[in-house]
């Protein structure tokens, strides 16, 4: 193998190539002036690094903003913002009040930094606040035709306030130059929870991409406003309408997130308060987020869920223009009705399908009638009386199916004793008797079904009901929320029951327990190899114990009520209505006349006999 030698050519090359590198860093060292520049942003990096680390409110994505008291920061972002000719920090906040709400804006950023109910308290007499201390933002970030990126929460806009037909109006401008600017406009009305809001820009078309969108960003964390956060996080939910008033909503108990199309409105609800964001011509796609923030039950912990939208927009003629709503308020039927354009009305959990409409247009208005001329429990008692005296024709034919079928208990126990090894012969022969009776086993089971839907209605109604929100009834002292007769101490709870003791609760299983006593329970067969169906049917009311203990004690008085004045009504029916002996005669009666058979009961006997003779086969 020949040996490789260094040769002189090789240490000519070498020695050329290392007078060509010394070359290139002579004619690239700095001047004086950048080596200035380079210590100017060393000292910014350093002091950035010895300030202390701050947790913001908004956690997802959030951008950076200045600090106004760095002063190399502030040279550094007007020598930015400069480039395009846009204001100089100086930083207002601009108060926007009326009777109802007080709302503050920042000429920071030009977005609403404090919403404030003025005629609503927390459960512990705190104002109602649904915008407070950073909890909520909201920009546009779009792309300048040098290819950067801008976000309107760091620039500083210069406010007017004015007052048109007695609206108060706030215009903000991020200005350019006096013709050039992006502009925010807030109109508020007198005694009204609704605020115009229009964004548009003027002259800005050398420096707004509109190759690309401009996208909209709003997020806020929902403050916690009752004394459990359990119950109202349960209720609080992302709402939103799209496609052609179509409605939707992301997970009220899990992280959720949709992209969607269209979206007119979208409704970050805080049980029995909205923050909504509305427009008449939709947008056109959404980015749409929820995230859950309740673990467990907390007396401290503050939120219940963060939201978070994305929506682009786009810019036409060089500019962006944009007319929208902003409503800032209670959760309420009465006042959310009142804008009716944009159906902000259906942001109210009413239910699905025909529950929600008998909640929405049978129980809202008709207890909202009879709490006119009555306290709110009173009035819960008259409905509840009213609704299940409505409902007494179908108690008594549930009462008159039991009566039946009890009258018929001797004979369909001597069928079972007779068919003890037969089970196939018992059944047919016990369906025959039911036949011939006039009976049908499954004719306690339709008044039942025709009761779920007011049954689930009420469900529906009791929890999101804005007018029983802090109304005090006997020792509850809201009947939107559960009652206490008893505090747990601070860190003991009982699983599935929770740290308190509601009496409402305890009240309405006792009533439930009697009335499958009279009902049910005593009916209930029991067969071999089958589960105790009367242990099961005892057991229920003690599971509602469980179940209501956390739900609003209005729910829990309304069902004690209807189970007492349904146990009266059967009372009446079975002592002077019913008769044993008359219902055990026309039993008889119908036995003698000839039965004839329907479709279904004859195919059903061919199949019962077939079976059975394949049996014997």
């Amino acid at each position: 193998m020949e040996e490789k030698k260094l040769d002189v050519n090789s240490i000519i090359g070498f020695v050329l190539i290392f007078g060509i590198l010394i070359f290139m860093f002579y004619q690239n060292k700095p001047t004086p002036e950048e080596v200035e520049a380079q210590k100017a942003q060393q000292e910014q990096i350093d002091a950035e690094a010895s300030e202390p680390e701050v947790q913001n409110e908004i956690v997802t994505d959030e951008k950076p903003s200045l600090n106004l008291n760095d002063s190399t920061a502030v040279a550094n972002y007007q020598s930015q913002l400069g480039a395009f000719g846009f204001t100089t920090p100086t930083e207002e906040i601009i108060t926007l009040e009326n009777d109802v709400v007080v709302l503050k804006i920042s000429s920071k950023g030009g977005y609403i930094v404090e919403a404030k109910m003025k005629n609503f308290v927390t459960y512990d007499s705190v104002p109602v606040y649904l915008i407070k201390d950073g909890n909520s933002s909201f920009g546009f970030d779009f792309s300048t035709t040098d290819n950067r990126v801008l976000n309107t929460q760091d620039l500083f806009f210069e406010p007017s306030l004015t007052n048109s037909s007695g609206n108060q109006v706030i215009s903000l401008k991020a200005k350019a130059a006096n013709d050039k600017f992006l502009e925010y406009r807030y109109e508020m009305k007198p005694d009204d929870y609704l605020v115009d809001f229009t964004v548009r820009s003027q002259g800005l078309d050398n420096i707004i991409n509109e190759n690309k969108p401009v996208t909209l960003d709003w997020r806020l964390k929902g403050i916690r406003h009752s004394k459990s956060i359990e119950y109202e996080n349960r209720y609080t939910r992302l709402t939103y309408n799209h496609e052609d008033d179509k409605l939707s909503k992301l997970s009220e108990g899990s992280d959720d997130e949709e992209t969607e199309e269209d979206i007119k409105w979208i409704s970050y609800r805080q049980h029995f308060f909205s923050s909504i964001l509305a427009t008449d011509e939709p947008f056109k796609s959404g980015v749409l987020t929820s995230k859950n923030l309740v673990e467990e039950e907390s007396r401290t912990f503050g939120f219940t869920k963060e939201y978070a939208s994305t929506l682009p927009i786009e810019v036409k003629g060089g500019g962006i223009s944009k007319d929208m709503y902003w409503y800032f308020g209670p959760t309420d039927v009465e006042v959310l009705s009142q804008y009716e354009d944009l159906g902000l009305v259906d942001s109210i959990p009413f239910g699905w399908g025909i529950f929600g409409w008998i909640n929405r247009y049978v129980f809202t208005p008709f207890y909202a009638l009879i709490s006119t001329y009555f306290p709110y429990g009173i009035a819960i008692v008259i409905m509840t009386i009213l609704v299940r005296l409505a409902m007494s024709p179908v108690t008594y034919k549930s009462y008159l199916s039991q009566a039946k079928m009890k009258v018929l208990k001797p004979e369909i126990t001597e069928l079972g004793e007779k068919y003890k090894d037969n089970a196939m012969k018992k059944q047919q022969e016990t369906m025959k008797l039911y036949g011939k009776a006039g009976v049908s086993p499954m004719s306690g089971c339709v008044p039942a079904f025709l009761q779920m839907p007011i049954f689930y209605a009420l469900f529906m109604f009791f929890p999101t009901s804005f007018a029983l929100r802090q109304k005090s009834f006997l020792w509850a002292d809201d009947l939107s929320s559960f009652d206490t007769i008893y505090q747990f101490p601070e860190g003991f709870s009982i699983p599935f029951y929770g740290d308190h003791i509601s009496l409402f609760p305890i009240l309405a299983s006792v009533a439930i327990f009697f009335y499958m006593m009279m009902t049910t329970g005593q009916n209930m067969p029991t067969q071999p190899g089958m589960p105790n169906m009367k242990f099961i049917m005892y057991l229920m009311p003690f599971m509602m114990l469980f179940f209501f203990n956390n739900y609003a004690s209005g729910l829990s008085l309304y069902y004690f009520v209807s189970n007492l004045i349904t146990i009266g009504i059967m009372l009446v029916i079975k002592n002077f209505i019913l008769d044993n002996d008359k219902i055990h005669a026309q039993i008889q009666e119908n036995k003698k006349k000839p039965k004839k058979e329907n479709k279904f009961q004859r195919k059903m006997r061919e199949m019962m006999e077939q079976a059975e003779s394949q049996k014997k086969r």
